[in-house]
């Protein structure tokens, strides 16, 4: 099916590797430890392999110390795919450098979508195995760059907007919030998943399958940036620029004290009873009043549950493998304190 979602059991494009071994390398003789002189070469095995090289192609096709090691860390991700790396002419080293890139580009997709108000943008999604995250940007229509991290470590997720602001109007050039709370299981397909997802048309523009409930969030709860790493060492790096709107929700807050996390990093915000004249931003009109402001935004296309098929074998017994996903759309509306309706112009009446 045109633009249909896959998934890749192994990283395929270390298959330009075989290709180019098999043009620029003689057949036999390819492993330098199945060769007699190997063992009697000093040094360690980076230094082996560039005496070794340099034996057997002269000393203009040797590489150098750092590129030898380079290759010996490729080894054995090449030869889980069956192939080799040795290096020695030139096309090797281009098939290092190549499978490299690659590397790095397999955890990476782009996914054109349609936001509910009709403009299409590109969503940016990189999973991070080592890390166990994935991360999702987009921009939306009005400038506003939205940003979600699931960290599947710490089971925490992390929405951040990054909004212009109205510099007419006295504010910043540009206004940050963000919104942590707890991340569920089955909210989105684990990073291993992701890392291995592919499309084959990129240009498609993609809607999600399933369309899910809007949530509203209280965050009342204020986050102290500086000692939130005991949350996500994600958090830092995603939240920095918004200074002290990073808010959570307080059964979340109560769960993570529950785990050992200091309470120290928490501020619980004023209420409605504390502050009984607390209105929505939207209906209060002096800029320096405090209020209650709402955010809302919508993750419109994120992979959230795996697929299975199933094989069937000469004893017909059914084998499942995963063979693709289901995409979801998802809202949420986030409510908060704010000092000052001057920080919520966006809830201004029209």
């Amino acid at each position: 099916m045109p633009g249909q979602l896959t998934l890749f059991a192994e990283v395929q494009c270390l298959c330009v590797c075989s290709s180019l071994q098999s043009s620029s390398l003689p057949p036999q003789g390819l492993s330098p430890e199945a060769s007699p002189r190997w063992a009697s070469l000093p040094g360690p095995p980076s230094e082996r392999l560039l005496t070794w090289e340099q034996e057997r192609f002269g000393a203009a096709a040797a590489v150098h110390p750092p590129i030898a090691n380079l290759l010996l860390l490729l080894k054995p991700i090449c030869a889980r795919s069956g192939m080799l790396v040795s290096p020695g002419p030139p096309l090797l080293l281009l098939c290092a450098l190549l499978t490299l890139l690659t590397l790095t580009r397999c955890s990476e997709l782009k996914v054109r979508v349609r936001l509910a108000d009709g403009h299409i943008t590109e969503e940016v999604l990189e999973a991070d195995s080592e890390q166990d995250s994935i991360t999702l940007e987009f921009k939306q229509a009005d400038g506003t760059l939205i940003t979600f991290v699931a960290d599947f470590k710490q089971d925490v997720k992390i929405f951040r907007a990054l909004i212009l602001g109205e510099l007419e109007r006295g504010q910043s050039q540009y206004q940050a919030l963000c919104f942590i709370t707890r991340l569920n299981h089955n909210e989105i397909i684990p990073s291993e998943s992701m890392a291995r997802l592919r499309q084959k048309n990129p240009h498609t523009i993609r809607a999600a399958e399933e369309k899910r409930a809007m949530e509203t969030v209280s965050m009342n709860v204020a986050v102290n940036l500086t000692r939130a790493w005991q949350l996500s060492t994600h958090l830092y790096n995603t939240c920095s620029m918004a200074h002290e709107a990073v808010y959570t929700r307080e059964a979340d807050v109560r769960h993570w004290l529950d785990t050992g996390v200091e309470g120290s990093m928490f501020e619980i915000l004023p209420q409605g009873v504390e502050v009984p004249d607390l209105q929505s931003c939207r209906s209060v009109k002096d800029l320096w009043q405090p209020c209650s402001c709402s955010y809302s935004l919508r993750l419109e296309w994120y992979p959230c549950l795996l697929k299975y098929c199933r094989n069937r074998d000469a004893t017909g017994r059914g084998t499942p493998y995963k063979c693709g996903i289901k995409s979801c759309s998802k809202g949420y509306n986030f409510t908060y304190y704010t000092p000052h309706k001057h920080l919520c112009l966006w809830e201004e009446e029209t």
